[in-house]
């Protein structure tokens, strides 16, 4: 008894608790010993008693496809189970005793004579309970976070990868290009063409320059416009014109802007006019490829900032919620790619902007469409469609897949901590749990309807 009234005396929730209290405790309580790797529960089974950790220590472990992931581990003086004023019922995991271990048990029956009879022992068990509860939450708002940072790196890598290996194609490319610039040059000049047949020239350059590179041809379209021009080119005795019609049908070019050339400039000279026009079109080609390329990265970085809300202070702000659901899709283009969904967007006009916590929304909007683009994985009919409205005071999102969907017996625990049917490695089980625990924040609502081929999720924010 001395031993164990010791022991209970030197656990850190403990320490401050009278010692009448204590052996009270230890008149009512059980005492157990377990050999390492005993089972203490397994995951649904009841939890009835609260126990202490007189020696050795508890492994808590989470069953994901088959799997075990290690939670947290209980030691000696600490405090598991259920405790006054919990509503802590069965088990969401298994509890492994990972050395030789003794623990404490007290049932939960003796919880309502411990509140009438021992004040301080049972202001310590609540107050460990909600230091508990606010670690756990902390806990798992981290973990969500690092989930989440981790679902969207790989998009966001291969989303700048593909801009960045852009401009350094384009930009080695170029540095090959300028090389042979000078000698096309050299060979204008020798034409000795007068000024107003340079500005001529200079002029059709900048007026097919100022249009853009044209991307709304199909092959069949371009291979036709291409041969339309070589077959000019060859009835008026140019046979080596098939290296410049590619750029030429590009910035737009007909037969009739070549025939303006060549009437200004004459048939010595036309082909290497033709050429140093070719020369300034392919800087121009490489210039808009780097200059398109940097926009996107700048688009996708202002997005990431958005989407972070790193720029804004950590208080509620009035929030474009469009903006939000759109900077987030962004943020998954490149799974949304992958997985060839098509998104369709029925946004309401002038929809009223609610204030929020911007971070923490868009953490809503991430973990709801990631878990729709899951859902299309495998469907037949990839379709995601994002609704606003506002509706008797509220902002409504609805966001809506046409996946397998939810098994009706289990849509009432997918707002559980660490429920998944995720493979592990894939999910956390804390994503719907965050998004909970975010809408309660705002005071708002969140709406499960699920059938074979729509899964509606509808989040409602109060104005």
């Amino acid at each position: 008894m001395e031993n164990l009234l010791q022991a209970l005396q030197e656990a850190p929730d403990l320490k401050n608790v009278p010692t009448p209290q204590l052996e009270w405790l230890l008149k009512r309580a059980e005492c157990r010993g377990f050999k390492q790797g005993e089972q203490l529960f397994r995951k649904d089974d009841p939890i009835d008693h609260m126990y202490i950790v007189l020696y050795g220590s508890i492994q808590f472990r989470l069953e994901q496809g088959g799997q075990f992931r290690i939670l947290s581990t209980l030691s000696t003086g600490g405090i598991g189970g259920t405790l006054p004023y919990s509503r802590t019922s069965i088990a969401r995991g298994f509890g492994y005793f990972a050395d030789d271990t003794k623990l404490l048990f007290l049932h939960k029956e003796h919880f309502r004579a411990m509140t009438s009879e021992c004040y301080e022992l049972t202001e310590a068990l609540v107050h460990f309970m909600t230091s508990r509860a606010r670690n756990f939450a902390a806990m798992e708002q981290q973990t969500e976070k690092m989930a989440a940072l981790g679902r969207i790196s790989a998009g966001l890598a291969h989303e700048l990868n593909n801009p960045s290996a852009a401009i350094v194609r384009s930009a080695d490319a170029f540095k090959k290009h300028l090389s042979s610039t000078p000698d096309r040059f050299k060979r204008v000049m020798r034409l000795n063409l007068n000024a107003e047949s340079v500005d001529i020239c200079n002029e059709l350059f900048f007026t097919k320059a100022s249009t853009g590179i044209r991307y709304d041809l199909s092959p069949i379209e371009k291979s036709d416009a291409e041969d339309a021009l070589l077959n000019w080119l060859e009835d008026h005795g140019v046979d080596n014109g098939f290296d410049i019609v590619g750029n030429l049908v590009d910035f737009h070019f007909l037969p009739q802007d070549l025939e303006f050339v060549r009437h200004h400039i004459g048939e010595e000279g036309f082909f290497t006019v033709l050429e140093w026009l070719d020369n300034l079109l392919t800087t121009e080609r490489f210039v808009a490829e780097i200059s398109e390329a940097s926009k996107r990265i700048n688009d996708i970085v202002s997005a990431v900032k958005s989407y972070s809300h790193l720029d804004r202070a950590a208080e509620r702000q009035q929030s474009d919620i469009h903006e939000g659901l759109r900077k987030t899709m962004m943020i998954m283009a490149h799974k949304l790619k992958k997985n060839q969904v098509s998104v369709i967007e029925t946004f309401a006009s002038n929809l009223p902007q609610p204030r929020v916590y911007i971070g923490e929304l868009n953490q809503v909007w991430t973990n709801l469409l990631d878990n729709a683009i899951d859902a299309l994985e495998h469907a037949e009919v990839k379709n995601l469609e994002l609704i606003t409205s506002e509706k008797n005071g509220f902002v409504e999102v609805c966001i809506i897949d046409s996946g397998a969907g939810i098994p009706q017996e289990i849509i009432s625990s997918i707002f559980d901590p660490f429920f998944t049917t995720k493979p592990m490695g894939k999910g956390t089980g804390l994503g719907l749990n965050a998004v909970q625990r975010i809408i309660d924040q705002h005071n708002g609502e969140i709406k499960v309807n699920s059938k074979p081929g729509r899964t509606e999720f509808k989040v409602c924010l109060p104005l």
